[in-house]
């Protein structure tokens, strides 16, 4: 603890862009929408809470698999078919992309539109696959 104390002291630029840097990450991840979790959060989700599974891919990605209940409404239609979701407002939305990297985006239209628990699947339907959970084809 003391040397930490020590690097700090002699190297007051550095510690100070390490702040930083870290203040920007955490300021970025709160303003994605909504929280990050993992597989086993999404199946508690859907099963105890009744959450609904939005899939942000598009219909020929969806088709070669999917999460089990999962409604397919590709980000760039998102906006024109949020109505769809009206009726899933007070359950948990988890939305899926394939590796994680669309799904803040999605999750921050939804809460501009009122949606208050949005959560993302961290990694995507990748890391669904990777854990070697069912998929259904359709």
């Amino acid at each position: 603890m003391e040397q930490f104390l020590e690097f700090i002291v002699n190297n007051p630029l550095l510690t100070g862009a390490f702040a930083v840097l870290l203040g920007a990450l955490i300021f970025t991840e709160m303003r994605k929408g909504g929280q990050s979790v993992t597989t086993q959060e999404l199946t508690r989700l859907m099963n105890q809470e009744d959450g609904v599974v939005v899939d942000l891919r598009e219909k020929k990605d969806f088709s070669r698999g999917s999460i089990t209940g999962s409604l397919n409404i590709p980000l760039a239609s998102l906006q024109s078919r949020i109505g769809e979701l009206e009726k899933h407002k007070t359950a948990p939305i988890i939305l899926v992309d394939a590796m994680g990297q669309h799904s803040g985006t999605a999750g921050k239209q939804l809460k501009d539109a009122g949606f208050e628990n949005v959560v993302r699947l961290s990694g995507g339907i990748s890391t669904w696959q990777g854990e070697n959970l069912p998929l259904v084809k359709s």
